[in-house]
């Protein structure tokens, strides 16, 4: 479960500290803040203790992540606390730009944006999404005929999420996470070289023919109902 009061806040962060065998961390993240009961908690407990933790030297920055942008957006309105940073994550994607319209207001705010799972959690790739995955099976069903067509083609439809979601110039960081040393080495050949003219063409034609389709281009408030549902039995 998710506890975002100011004393397990500073017991989490100091054990984390331990584990890491370090003095302090450069940026301290208050992750999926849409978890807490309101978000009255994250601006009165979670962030000020963060914010301790700031001036006693064990972090210099603080950032928060979510997947409804809206609430970081929220977060940073309210808080009279500095954010430096924002973590969203599978809104930046083939098929859902959600994160593009805010990006004005973080920029507008020296806010630093990491853009994380541009795979959408396995759903844009070749092999899935895993059995877990919130988003509608019809945007399964999508997603998965645009990654046979990919397999079709020889090339991995990853490769192609990743080397979209970094054409924003206004994304500071991309966060991808990896299983294998294949999807490292594909990463780093998207980083250094790009994709090609016809990975380029494959990746309009599988867009015009398969994920423009997506009706639900994001799962928003789905897990957060599992969630409760299960706290409230």
């Amino acid at each position: 479960m998710f506890n975002f009061t100011a004393e397990k806040t500073r017991k989490s962060f100091k054990r984390s500290l331990e584990l890491l065998g370090l003095d302090y961390v450069d940026i301290i993240q208050v992750h999926d803040i849409e978890f807490a009961p309101s978000l009255n908690m994250i601006i009165t407990q979670t962030l000020p203790e963060l914010s301790r933790q700031v001036s006693e030297g064990k972090a210099k920055q603080i950032g928060i992540t979510g997947y409804p942008v809206s609430i970081l957006k929220e977060c940073i309105d309210l808080s009279n606390i500095k954010i430096s940073c924002i973590l969203s994550y599978s809104r930046f994607t083939l098929i859902d730009d959600t994160l593009e319209h805010y990006i004005p207001f973080f920029k507008e705010r020296n806010i630093g944006i990491i853009c994380a799972s541009a795979p959408c959690m396995g759903l844009l790739t070749n092999h899935g999404p895993p059995e877990w995955h919130p988003a509608s099976e019809d945007t399964k069903k999508k997603c998965s005929e645009a990654a046979e067509y990919c397999k079709d083609h020889n090339v991995e439809l990853g490769k192609l999420a990743a080397w979209y979601s970094m054409q924003c110039k206004d994304i500071d960081t991309s966060l991808i996470g990896i299983q294998n040393m294949r999807d490292l080495q594909c990463n780093l050949q998207v980083v250094y070289e790009g994709i090609n003219d016809d990975e380029k063409k494959l990746l309009e034609e599988i867009k015009e023919k398969f994920l423009s389709k997506i009706k639900d281009k994001h799962w928003e408030g789905v897990e957060l109902k599992k969630y409760w549902n299960a706290m409230n039995k």
